[in-house]
C-alpha cells in the first residue's frame, strides 16, 4: 500500500485557465505559490489541476492572489515535444479538495483590483506577504 497525499496552503499565482470538453467535464489549471518558513526564501510554485464541480468553483471564485487550501495527489504529466521529439515531464498536483480560505471581503477587494486589508492585519500587504 502506498500513500500519495499533498496538503498545501498558498496563494493563486494567476487566474485559473478553464477548458470544457464535449463530454461535459471541465478542468481548471492554475499555479499556487507557497511561502517557506523564512521570509528570505523564494516561494515554492506548484501546478494545480482541478476537475469537475471543484473546477467550476475555481473558475467562479479563484483569482490571482486568492488564498487557497488544497488536498490532492502528485502526478507526473508526460508528453513528447512536437518540435524536438524529446520526452517532457511536468509535476502536477491533482486537486481532490479545494478550500477558499480568504474572507469574502478579501475576494471583493481583489475583484476591485487591490487588497482591502482584510486578512492581512489591516493596511496594504507588504512585498513579503504576497509572493508575486
Amino acid at each position: 500500500m502506498g500513500v500519495n497525499s499533498i496538503t498545501l496552503v498558498g496563494r493563486a499565482g494567476r487566474d485559473p485557465e478553464v477548458r470544457y470538453f464535449e463530454s461535459g467535464s471541465m478542468v481548471a489549471n492554475l499555479t499556487l505559490a507557497v511561502n517557506r518558513r523564512s521570509r528570505d526564501d523564494e516561494p515554492d510554485w506548484f501546478n494545480l489541476e482541478i476537475w469537475g464541480k471543484q473546477a467550476q468553483v475555481a473558475a467562479d471564485y479563484v483569482r490571482k492572489g486568492s488564498l487557497l487550501g488544497i488536498i490532492g495527489s502528485f502526478k507526473l504529466d508526460r508528453w513528447t515535444d512536437r518540435s524536438s521529439g524529446e520526452e517532457r515531464t511536468k509535476p502536477v498536483i491533482r486537486v481532490d479538495r479545494l478550500e477558499l480560505l480568504g474572507s469574502k471581503r478579501d475576494s471583493e477587494a481583489m475583484a476591485g483590483g487591490g487588497f482591502g486589508g482584510g486578512g492581512f492585519g489591516g493596511g496594504e500587504p507588504s512585498e513579503e506577504e504576497v509572493p508575486f
